[in-house]
């Protein structure tokens, strides 16, 4: 048998649920995203779980930025970064390393006291089926 690993499919792909989710993120709506991708995550296992733990964490992050809380969103950001490094690179069809550049970014920019006007937001892109 060769080295060669096949990932199972996740059943978030089928899951209404799990593109809601997706699009409350894409939208900022970043509270509403953590409730949708919560149910999810207590469903999950596996990389589906940590990828979801991982999303939460940059969408709770990115609440408490928008209530001023650079401190807790700083601690959530690097836990995300932790979350999102375990999950294969385009799992679920995701461009992950542009979501862990993004929250890199506005990590790095936090640590060192700078504004984050420049940065963009996170978001779930999805990678192009010709192109993983």
């Amino acid at each position: 048998m060769s080295g060669l690993q096949i990932q199972p499919v996740s059943s978030l792909l089928d899951d209404n649920r799990y593109r809601q989710a997706v699009s409350l993120f894409n939208a900022r709506e970043w509270y509403a995203a953590h409730d949708a991708f919560e149910e999810l995550w207590h469903e999950a296992a596996g990389d589906d779980r940590c990828l979801l733990q991982g999303i939460i964490q940059v969408a709770v992050a990115e609440h408490h930025l928008g209530n001023g809380n650079q401190r807790g969103s700083l601690l959530l950001m690097a836990e995300a970064l932790h979350h999102l490094e375990a999950p294969p690179e385009h799992y679920l069809g995701l461009d992950l390393q542009s979501l862990k550049g993004i929250v890199s970014l506005r990590l790095a920019a936090l640590q060192a006291g700078q504004t984050l006007v420049a940065i963009p937001f996170p978001v779930l892109a999805h990678v192009e089926p010709g192109k993983v």
